[in-house]
């Protein structure tokens, strides 16, 4: 009878230390550092599942996209970057050895005309600037510039860290590096000219991934997230966030579809197209207030 009361004794005495042991540590976990552990956690579960994920409360004005028309969309393409010019997108597709840049027919998602990259280069983002295209690959630190109409290689540019997104924003061209950060070229000579910060009611906005510049704003794409950040050029603040979610919705079932990838707009006519990687189809949409 002695020793199991002795036991019981022990347990509770355990019991109460581990309490206070476990009190302790949590109160010397910040609420960074709290906001961090759920953010990982987050990556983790979504790498596993493949599953879109938000970190963070979006807290600038919410609009919604109503959408106008689809169009067939290559479901092997694995966007990275997308523009519309001359009345075809162009589109820019990552993966080591599927990384391409394309010539695409709008209305029926036609390749007309496709350049692969070598094995060693992962495509992303793309942008136009003066009858040039201009693509990021991600973690080679090198970029290169076409002809637009032969797609022939005329230079290559390097720059530090990772390429992501890339977009021509008025006399400048505006990177992501999947970071909260935003870092403008020279569109002649590529070289780093700025950076900006892109805050959200205060709180940074990490991993801007694929990029727009739309009637004097930059358009974010934000990797796993199913919300486009609108941003300033000048503050880098967030002014809205556009809730891209119905779009998945509305893709065919069994699709293999991931992250929402790609924005292109159409200044002569006004239109907004978006679609994602290995997404059969390619929306136009209409922004509208939530």
């Amino acid at each position: 009878m002695a020793a199991n009361l002795r036991f019981k004794c022990a347990v509770v005495v355990f019991c109460v230390l581990m309490n206070i042991f476990l009190a302790i540590n949590l109160e010397d976990i910040s609420p960074g550092m709290d906001r961090v552990l759920c953010i990982q956690s987050a990556l983790a579960r979504d790498a596993e599942n493949g599953s879109p994920f938000s970190p963070k409360p979006h807290l600038a004005p919410l609009f919604k996209v109503r959408i106008l028309k689809r169009y067939p969309h290559d479901p092997g393409a694995f966007t990275q970057g997308l523009i519309f010019a001359n009345g075809f997108l162009y589109e820019s597709t990552g993966l080591n050895g599927e990384s391409s840049l394309r010539k695409v027919e709008l209305e029926t998602g036609r390749v007309l005309k496709k350049y692969d990259l070598p094995f060693q280069y992962f495509g992303e983002g793309l942008t136009l600037w003066k009858g040039s295209l201009i693509q990021l690959t991600w973690k080679s630190g090198k970029g290169f510039v076409y002809d637009l109409d032969s797609f022939a290689v005329k230079r290559e540019f390097s720059y530090s860290g990772e390429g992501w997104g890339l977009a021509s924003a008025g006399k400048s061209l505006v990177m992501s590096n999947g970071n909260a950060e935003l870092i403008f070229l020279d569109p002649e000579t590529l070289v780093r000219q700025r950076s900006l910060r892109v805050l959200d009611m205060g709180d940074p906005v990490p991993l801007l991934n694929e990029l727009e510049f739309i009637k004097g704003e930059i358009f974010a794409n934000v990797w796993q997230d199913d919300f486009v950040a609108k941003i300033s050029p000048k503050t880098g603040n967030v002014t809205g966030w556009i809730d891209m979610s119905a779009l998945r919705g509305e893709l065919p079932p069994g699709s293999q579809a991931e992250a929402l990838n790609g924005i292109a707009f159409d200044a002569e006519k006004d239109r907004i197209f978006v679609t994602g990687k290995l997404w059969p189809l390619l929306f136009e949409i209409e922004v509208i207030k939530q």
